[in-house]
């Protein structure tokens, strides 16, 4: 298979979870404009786009030390944001505490769902893939995956309402449980 198709598929395979966990960000129930989306899909953009890099620059130290708590990391962030979307699905509007537009939220979805994308760092120093090719197409396809769940996201929020951010806070932690039973018992 051609070197850049590979590199595509990885790309893809990378930004998975962030079109996830934009689905999830559009649905909250939050009045998203596109200026918040394009804010949220910067910062998904910039954490899958530079997590790569610094793994392959850690190179198989960052395998070794990480690898055996990072999907904690993963699975308690998103377990956490999850859980308080589900909770928070049965409040009214001016009781909410989490707030998906927050930088710090952002911030923790966004490093939730790059750690792969370190790891990946570490198969590209390996495979010797050009990380001039495959940054960018990892950011381009990054940013098409977040903008687009947010807007679907958020069109599918609009017809169900409330129940969408209650389903956008069991995609999260379905995504933690999912990362955390990979890691634990798929390696």
């Amino acid at each position: 298979m051609p070197e850049i198709i590979v590199i595509l598929l990885m790309a893809a395979s990378l930004s998975f979870d962030t079109f996830a966990v934009s689905i999830a960000c559009g649905s909250s129930g939050e009045n998203i404009r596109l200026k918040d989306a394009l804010r949220m899909a910067l910062f998904f953009t910039f954490f899958q786009t530079f997590m790569p890099l610094i793994g392959w620059a850690g190179g198989k130290w960052f395998e070794t030390y990480i690898r055996a708590f990072d999907h904690w990391i993963a699975f308690i962030l998103l377990a956490f944001i999850g859980g308080k979307m589900m909770i928070e699905s049965f409040r009214p509007p001016h009781l909410k505490t989490i707030h998906i537009k927050r930088l710090p939220v952002i911030l923790a979805l966004s490093f939730a769902t790059t750690i792969d994308a370190l790891m990946m760092g570490i198969v590209f120093a390996s495979l010797h893939t050009p990380l001039k090719l495959a940054l960018p197409m990892i950011g381009m396809i990054t940013f098409m995956a977040a903008m687009t769940g947010i807007f679907f996201g958020k069109t599918i929020g609009i017809w169900l309402g409330k129940k969408m951010e209650l389903a956008g806070g069991i995609v999260l932690m379905g995504i933690g449980i999912k990362i955390l039973i990979e890691h634990l018992f798929l390696q």
